[in-house]
């Protein structure tokens, strides 16, 4: 429709240049003789709206093509079988045996490509370009001050109303069989994006390593300005196995002896919190539903763990997930400071894989990540980039299968 009607618009109008009668014609099929004061303020108009028409034109034909170019990307290797989408270069299913060797999706998402166009639940996605919250949804960096696209009340939420989940990625390199079957996308954030400052360019890898292992690289290179980058991955991960219920029996540990206080709207304050003795106390394996409900506030888990760090080592281990009835353990480990766990409160009557239907704690979110707004907290570590100092988040999944409790 706005094609059409740009092209209405150029057929009907010329604009041809004042002459020394001070008249102009701005019809192909009538004349009319008009001042030149009138003459230059409706030439100002006319441009003023064809610019808005053409600007139009491009982000809608823009947006379709886009969606237009959405695909599907498998890795397969063993028993393990991956499927990924260049739409917010997302995890769409992952296939694993149980203890008896049967094969199960174990991540929560959708059959057709168009619903995840529309997610409001991040389902697999990458989040960016800072993921979790940034409160006042702004910043300043080197006095200049930022104002963000607020999309959760006053706050921004994983990027934004349009963050780098709601972006088609450019597929760099493509390897479905091998030793180490992988796929890498990028992006190319620009300058001014949900408010954030410039260029960026962003890259995610999806790799298939060793036995049952996934890993997950995301790298970022600031090109002109110090900006802030906080990658993370929103996979909502079930054990038993995408349709099998929710996750409040899986047992769950967590390697971060402190959590990173928050306010009502979950903004960090600035200050931590040991764990011990309290309802994030997952220091030893616990199960997920067995103290949940004194967190009514929430309704569940949503809170960044400070990660425990072992001298002289970058990559740690973060998390283990067990589900006894499957038999099925999920091992994380990464080079990042935090770690959100996210037991799916929030999610309300989605319609996911094969028609089922999920609700609340269908799923749980274990997103290793930089601290929530550290770009407004000098005590929480940096998220800062720029030029000389890029971005490397490394994360490696490793799935077995356990018999006996």
């Amino acid at each position: 429709m706005v094609c059409d009607t740009l092209t209405h618009c150029l057929s009907f109008f010329l604009i041809i240049p004042f002459s020394p009668s001070s008249y102009i014609t701005i019809s192909s099929s009538h004349s009319s003789f008009i001042p030149d004061s009138c003459a230059a303020k409706m030439t100002k108009i006319f441009v003023l709206l064809l610019s808005l028409i053409l600007a139009a034109s491009a982000s809608v034909n823009c947006y379709v093509v886009e969606k237009e170019n959405i695909r599907i990307f498998e890795l397969k290797k063993g028993e393990l079988s991956l499927k990924v989408t260049n739409w917010g270069a997302s995890i769409v299913s992952l296939f694993l045996p149980d203890k008896n060797g049967k094969l199960n999706d174990v991540v929560l998402g959708y059959d057709s490509l168009k619903d995840y166009t529309n997610d409001t639940t991040y389902f697999g996605a990458t989040v960016g370009r800072v993921a979790n919250r940034i409160g006042g949804a702004q910043f300043t960096i080197n006095r200049t001050h930022y104002k963000l696209v607020a999309n959760e009340g006053n706050n921004t939420l994983h990027g934004g109303s349009r963050g780098f989940s709601d972006v088609l990625w450019k597929v760099e390199r493509y390897q479905k069989e091998g030793p180490s079957p992988r796929i890498t996308f990028s992006y190319h954030s620009f300058d001014g994006e949900e408010g954030f400052p410039g260029d960026v360019i962003i890259s995610v890898s999806y790799i298939l390593s060793g036995k049952n292992q996934l890993v997950i690289i995301m790298k970022g290179k600031a090109l002109n300005k110090p900006t802030p980058l906080n990658l993370a991955n929103h996979a909502y991960w079930n054990l038993g196995g995408q349709n099998s219920g929710n996750i409040l029996n899986e047992v769950v540990q967590i390697f971060g002896s402190q959590i990173t206080v928050v306010d009502s709207k979950l903004i960090p304050t600035g200050k931590f919190a040991s764990v011990k003795g309290t309802a994030y106390d997952f220091l030893k394996p616990q199960i997920i539903g067995s103290r949940i409900n004194e967190l009514a506030e929430t309704k569940g888990y949503d809170i960044n763990y400070v990660l425990d760090v072992e001298k002289g080592k970058k990559k740690k281990l973060a998390a283990i997930v067990q589900d006894k009835k499957s038999g099925r353990v999920l091992e994380l480990y990464t080079n990042a400071p935090g770690l959100q766990f996210y037991s799916g409160n929030y999610i309300k009557n989605v319609k996911g894989k094969g028609g089922y239907v999920y609700n609340a704690h269908a799923g749980l979110c274990l997103e290793t990540q930089a601290f929530p707004d550290s770009v407004n907290h000098p005590n929480f570590p940096s998220t800062i980039v720029t030029p000389e100092k890029p971005y490397n988040h490394y994360m490696l999944f490793k799935f077995s299968t356990k018999t006996h409790y």
